[in-house]
């Protein structure tokens, strides 16, 4: 332990300061945020930036207190990037599926409860959220019919959020679309 104490207290400093920066920023942006009547979203996305930028410094303080090496950062960002991209190469595999699960968690606006409609030339669906897991997505339908639906097919349709109270329909292929605005025409 004795060994790496310059390294820890160090990093311990590097947080600390970081760690006031974000509060000073954050405090800053906020406060601009609300005097100049801006978007609370706005304010909310600036600082999205912000800790990123942040937790870019941490990182490369780190490397620096720690003295690891560029070819270390090769090896472990090498692997990280093969595995994203097997994983969209196998549409149909495993790896895909849970690579776009942690895609979903990370980055769609969609969560556990949102009413979805997925644009399926062949199987259309509406249907609520019911759990979003590892490789699979669990859709409760109206009626009552609960769907798995592929992770790595989610990323692929077109998905829209529907809010509740809002009437949407789906048309079948051979169905006829009601005329009732346009049957006064004749």
């Amino acid at each position: 332990m004795e060994k790496y104490h310059d390294e820890i207290v160090l990093s311990a400093i590097a947080l600390g300061v970081l760690l006031i920066l974000r509060i000073t920023i954050n405090y800053l942006v906020l406060r601009f945020s609300r005097h100049q009547n801006k978007v609370a979203k706005r304010a909310k996305l600036i600082m999205k930036y912000v800790d990123i930028t942040l937790f870019g410094i941490a990182t490369l303080l780190g490397f620096a207190i720690w003295s690891i090496h560029p070819k270390d950062i090769g090896w472990l960002a090498s692997s990280i990037f093969a595995v994203i991209g097997i994983g969209f190469f196998a549409q149909w595999s495993i790896i895909s599926n849970v690579t776009s699960g942690v895609i979903i968690f990370f980055t769609l606006p969609y969560k556990i409860g949102d009413r979805i409609k997925i644009h399926d030339k062949d199987f259309p669906i509406i249907a609520v959220i019911e759990d979003i897991k590892a490789f699979h997505i669990n859709l409760r339908t109206e009626e009552g019919g609960l769907h798995t639906y592929p992770n790595n097919m989610l990323l692929q349709k077109g998905v829209t959020l529907v809010e509740k109270g809002v009437e949407t329909q789906i048309v079948e292929k051979n169905a006829e679309l009601p005329l009732a605005p346009y049957e006064d025409l004749d």
